[in-house]
């Protein structure tokens, strides 16, 4: 062998200086800077997915919100006591020391006009007024003795939503997704859609408080652009736009190294997400690749009917399989001080069949089991008349139901008593339910916290305010 041929074959054996030393230098440098931009994207993406305190049973939430509370004696719970009382006045006892919003002491007992049976195996009781979701009974989990401190409707809604009744708190879907980040990678982890008149409480509803702002609900709108100026102006391609995001990224990082704001990295996650949401928001609300049997079964173009809301459940069941974690339904108008016939009938024409589908839709794909779909208010409506026909603000003996996501199924909890007005057995304050619905999420409501202004909050209140969980809603 020639000296040439010798110094060939050192050079490709030694693993100092040979190709194949270099080749694998190569390989390894390429995995280690795909670990380290993994482990940048997992420190500056706020919604990179955690895990849970213990297994959870929900991996989302459809929270479908009646804002101006439903009357739950026309929908849900029947009172044969209120025929015999009709118009008479409750007696002192009842109403010493009772602040609600616009109560009159001496104002009539007032019964429901509408006819209830009972549905399902289980039971269940319902009027008249929701035909379509009586046929559920069986997957829900009623619960009848809600009850508050608010008595009216904006601290009634943040007590529900964001568990007190001051601004500032951060809702229920922030929360959920500071604890279990989120599975969609080009939508928000928490997406807000809206119907009928506004809720009182507005943004507020869905504030991410003194959380990162990368937690709050996204509002997404049913016309137009999805998310307001999502899309670029005229003349300004993506790659321009990409070319001017990764300067701004570049600029946010070296003054988050300066200052270590955790807004920063809220900013630069919100500027990538609004990237990629301008193709994956557009596709979302196209439902072009829905069949019409669907389309149909949720009641979208419904003759006299305002669209909005059942195309907003069949958008609901969409961001579920696109992994965003918690979906907010809003619905306003349930505020029935008067006209409330009329008014609870057309409210109800809306919910009742979108709502119908929507549970049966999540059922027939596999989804209901880890998707928890809730019905929600502020409070309730007192057995008093007001006016011709309306009803005053109830903060305590309310209705709300779930079902899916590890709620137990054809159950009512509680009891109230034979006019309405008080609870009997089982009560359940709004921070008992936020403690379930987080424990099913897998998150202990005591350990999900926040450190602000030097103190650790949570969303189910402290010391003689705090939730507790209930274990019989839970299957």
């Amino acid at each position: 062998m020639n000296s040439f041929e010798m110094r060939r074959r050192e050079f490709l054996a030694t693993s100092a200086s040979g190709i194949g030393g270099v080749a694998l230098t190569s390989l390894l440098q390429q995995d280690l800077n795909a670990a380290r931009q993994s482990d940048v994207s997992k420190r500056t993406d706020p919604l990179a997915p955690k895990s849970s305190h213990f297994p959870a049973k929900a991996k989302a939430c459809i929270f479908i919100y009646l804002a101006g509370a439903p009357s739950q004696l026309d929908l849900f719970t029947p009172k044969p006591k209120l025929e015999e009382l009709a118009g008479q006045a409750l007696p002192d006892s009842l109403l010493k020391n009772v602040r609600f919003a616009f109560i009159n002491k001496n104002a009539g007992v007032k019964p429901s006009t509408r006819e209830f049976k009972q549905y399902g195996d289980c039971g269940m009781w319902w009027s008249d007024r929701l035909p379509h979701l009586a046929r559920h009974s069986d997957d829900i989990c009623r619960i009848t003795t809600m009850h508050t401190e608010a008595f009216n409707h904006h601290p009634g809604q943040l007590i529900m939503n964001c568990g007190h009744q001051r601004f500032g708190h951060p809702s229920m879907g922030s929360w959920i997704n500071y604890g279990l980040g989120s599975e969609s990678h080009n939508l928000p982890g928490y997406v807000v859609l809206t119907a009928g008149p506004a809720a009182r409480g507005g943004a507020t509803n869905w504030s991410s408080g003194f959380l990162p702002s990368t937690y709050q609900g996204v509002l997404f709108r049913n016309q137009g652009e999805p998310v307001l100026n999502l899309n670029n102006p005229a003349g300004i391609t993506l790659d321009a736009q990409r070319k001017s995001l990764d300067a701004l990224g570049a600029l946010n990082q070296e003054r988050h190294k300066a200052l270590n704001d955790p807004e920063i990295q809220s900013r630069i996650a919100a500027y990538e997400l609004a990237f990629r949401m301008q193709s994956a928001a557009p596709e979302l609300i196209d439902t072009k690749d829905e069949s019409k049997a669907t389309i149909d079964s949720y009641g979208v173009g419904r003759a006299g009917v305002p669209g909005s809301f059942a195309n907003n459940c069949l958008l609901a069941r969409r961001l579920v399989e696109r992994g965003v974690r918690f979906i907010n339904v809003y619905h306003g108008g349930w505020d029935q001080h008067g006209n409330l016939e009329n008014d609870l009938k057309s409210n109800a024409e809306v919910v009742d069949q979108p709502v119908s589908a929507l549970l049966t839709d999540l059922k027939q794909r596999g989804l209901l089991e880890s998707t928890m779909v809730v019905w929600g208010t502020e409070f309730g409506r007192t057995p008093l008349a007001q006016g011709k026909d309306g009803r005053d603000h109830h903060p305590f003996g309310y209705t709300i139901w779930a079902a899916g996501g590890g709620f137990r199924s054809g159950y009512t909890h509680g009891k109230t008593d034979d006019i309405g007005w008080g609870i009997e057995e089982g009560p359940v304050h709004i921070h008992d339910f936020q403690a379930t619905l987080l424990h099913l999420f897998g998150l202990n409501d005591k350990q999900l916290t926040y450190k602000f202004k030097g103190l650790d909050f949570r969303l189910t209140g402290t010391g003689s305010e705090e939730g507790k969980v209930v274990d019989e809603l839970m299957a």
